[in-house]
């Protein structure tokens, strides 16, 4: 039976949680959303606040999963994480991160502050 892609998101999005807790990440929350976006995961590294974008990619041939994250993505995912920062009364002051967690069949590729806010 063929599965949606919901259904696959949400697989890696637990692959790649058990990943960062396997490094030390304290996880926060999943699937956090708003009017202003998705975020995947929130999770905590040291000081950091970190927001994580989950991409997956069965192979390279429909592009690879870090190509994914487009300019316009990462435009929401910080809206969303500003958002957020708001809500949860968290100061603007605290450290954040956005990273990027890239699964392409069994390879995972992890960038830490893939892109800035």
């Amino acid at each position: 039976m063929k599965r949606n892609c919901r259904e696959i998101g949400a697989e890696y999005e637990n692959r790649a949680v058990v990943f960062l807790k396997e490094k030390g990440y304290q996880i926060i929350k999943q699937n956090f959303r708003c009017r202003q976006g998705e975020i995947d995961i929130i999770a905590k590294d040291g000081e950091y606040l970190v927001f994580v974008e989950v991409k997956y990619r069965k192979n390279a041939y429909q592009g690879a999963a870090l190509e994914a994250v487009t300019m316009q993505k990462q435009r929401r995912i910080l809206q969303a994480a500003k958002y957020y920062l708001y809500i949860t009364s968290k100061s603007m002051h605290v450290p954040c991160r956005f990273d990027v967690i890239a699964f392409e069949g069994e390879r995972v590729t992890h960038i830490e502050n893939a892109f800035g806010g």
